[in-house]
């Protein structure tokens, strides 16, 4: 929806923050200074075209916020709040429900959403979605609190150095993205998913989490009934997702998460909507355009294909650098950002899959975490040989008492990988183009249903996300839901490979590489190890760009010629 940036706390004006997040606002800047506080947004207009510019006011209360609260409708219809709302925002009715509730309200929203609210009360608050879908981050500095939507904009205030934090950089190295609440810039932090904070006198003060998933399990279930709940709970997110009064369409892959998502949306449309796939154009790349094909004919969706070859990773590597301020050196950031680069002019709001397999039981390491030692079970937690950095993941990944093994790695995903890999990619990637991302699984009442699930109906044999696939026999047999998957990987090495020796020998000159290791070793594990060339050629020219200011074509001619 937005960028937004502000202080709370004397002097100063947001206005420097926001200048560096206009991309994610193609639509307009706005500031606000006040006594005490500097508001600043730049909007990106999806509902409420005209009305909808912030801060919004009302009820005595301030709220600026990046990000859509899916259920705005439904809590204006509950409060009786017709005619007291000066706007169509969604953001809007917040306001109305924190001067009766407190920060209570904050329970009740679904959506994703980062904001600051400042309440008639004279308290203010800073919270994230449970999931981690939007951003937000946050800094102490010198008795003010400043909060942005990226870390770039803390760098163009001259809030902060950019300093490297070592453990975080090996953490990107290790599993190509960071852990905890810390980011790779040394003294900012992010709000953790579905934190509520409170800013008092210049400090954060915790006021809890909200969870993104219910921590308990189901016993039994009718399959029958299971399914017809489970068409019920994803239209109904689906519906609310497509909430918006401007062009919305879809990313479409090969997978069962988006031929969901793709069946949903056709049912609830009269007119075809508009998919975007991509496909890569390199000897023995595994490519989705034909199975993508399929679906959307059957779902009469107006599909379009775009392609990925040597060329466009070259060019696109550096501008998906730059857009990952906070880095994840995840190879699907390289296909995203062409997509929406793809899509940018055709659609507005594009909705996508992420978090199907977090739910529903998807990964291969969820049926690994299952099996007994014997038939090649292990835990489901990432390989590297730095003991410290795994045991940072545990904490982080460590789930509560009394779940399911299952469930247990289902956890440890959606604390890690999912809000600080995907939901990262898929901020950073779509708003670089000014685009906004939704994803109908991520959705509260989506989780509550689908967590607790026993396991047999996500995991059984082969196959996980089992009652999803059942569920999509029948809604779109043209998914194919049962068929051997191919899986998802990106060509990158096959790019990479013929100036291995090269770039190996400039990557090893970089200053933040040379931090984190030694140069020779560098040079030569790139040279040699094909597992680690994307991971160390993202860090270098990520590094040039945002610790060094080169600018995105200095940086990879810096280390690839």
């Amino acid at each position: 929806m937005c960028g937004i940036a502000g202080l709370i706390g004397p002097g100063g004006s947001a206005r420097p923050m926001i200048e560096a997040l206009t991309h994610r606002g193609p639509n307009g800047v706005f500031v606000e200074d006040a006594p005490g506080r500097s508001l600043a947004h730049a909007r990106l207009s999806i509902i409420d075209l005209e009305g909808g510019w912030q801060p919004l006011h009302g009820a005595g209360c301030t709220v600026i916020g990046n990000g859509e609260i899916y259920n705005y409708l439904e809590l204006a219809e509950e409060f009786g709040l017709k005619g007291q709302l000066a706007t169509g925002s969604d953001f809007e009715p917040l306001l109305h429900i924190y001067a009766q509730e407190g920060p209570a309200a904050f329970q009740r929203l679904r959506g994703m959403y980062a904001f600051c609210l400042i309440g008639a009360d004279g308290r203010t608050w800073l919270a994230r979605d449970p999931f981690g879908i939007k951003p937000l981050y946050v800094l102490e500095h010198e008795g003010t609190v400043a909060f942005a939507s990226e870390p770039r904009a803390f760098l163009a205030a001259g809030l902060l150095a950019p300093e490297l934090s070592e453990d975080r950089a090996r953490e990107l190295l290790a599993f190509n993205y960071t852990l905890t609440d810390e980011t790779i810039f040394a003294g900012l932090r992010r709000l953790e998913p579905g934190e509520i904070v409170e800013v008092v006198d210049g400090k954060l003060i915790p006021h809890g989490v909200r969870p993104a998933v219910p921590a308990r399990t189901a016993r039994g279930g009718d399959e029958a009934a299971l399914l017809s709940r489970l068409d019920a709970v994803l239209e109904d997110s689906v519906k609310v997702h497509q909430r918006s009064d401007v062009p919305y369409g879809l990313f479409l892959s090969g997978g069962i998460d988006s031929a969901t998502i793709a069946t949903l949306m056709s049912r609830l449309n009269a007119r075809p909507v508009t998919a975007f796939t991509c496909g890569f154009d390199a000897p023995g790349a595994r490519d989705e355009r034909g199975q993508a094909e399929r679906v959307a004919t059957a779902l009469n969706l107006d599909w379009r294909e775009t392609r990925f070859d040597e060329e466009d990773f070259w060019r696109i590597l550096p501008q998906v650098a730059w857009a990952m301020d906070d880095p994840t050196a995840d190879y699907a950031t390289l296909p995203t950002y062409k997509l929406a680069e793809a899509a940018k002019g055709t659609l507005t709001v594009v909705l996508t899959g992420e978090g199907g397999d977090e739910l529903f039981g998807g990964y291969g390491r969820y049926r690994r975490a299952l099996r007994p030692a014997w038939l090649g079970g292990r835990a489901a937690e990432p390989r590297t040989p730095d003991a410290a950095v795994v045991e940072r993941w545990r904490q982080q990944a460590k789930a509560p008492a009394g779940l399911t093994r299952l469930q247990q790695a289902q956890w440890a995903d959606i604390a890690t990988w999912l809000p600080n890999d995907l939901l990262t990619k898929l901020d950073r990637c779509l708003m670089a183009h000014g685009l906004e991302g939704r994803t109908p699984f991520l959705d509260a009442q989506v989780a509550d249903f689908a967590f607790p699930l026993p396991d047999r109906f996500k995991v059984r044999g082969r196959y996980g996300k089992w009652l999803l696939r059942k569920w999509l026999e029948r809604a779109c047999p043209a998914a194919e839901p049962w068929a051997r998957k191919q899986g998802f990987t990106v060509p990158v090495d096959a790019w990479i490979a013929p100036r291995a020796a090269e770039i190996g020998r400039r990557i090893g000159q970089v200053a933040a590489v040379r931090r984190v290791l030694d140069p020779d070793s560098a040079a030569a594990a790139f040279t040699a190890q094909n597992s680690v060339r994307w991971p160390l050629l993202f860090f270098a020219v990520w590094s040039l760009i945002h610790l060094e200011g080169a600018s995105p074509n200095e940086a990879i001619v810096a280390v690839a010629g």
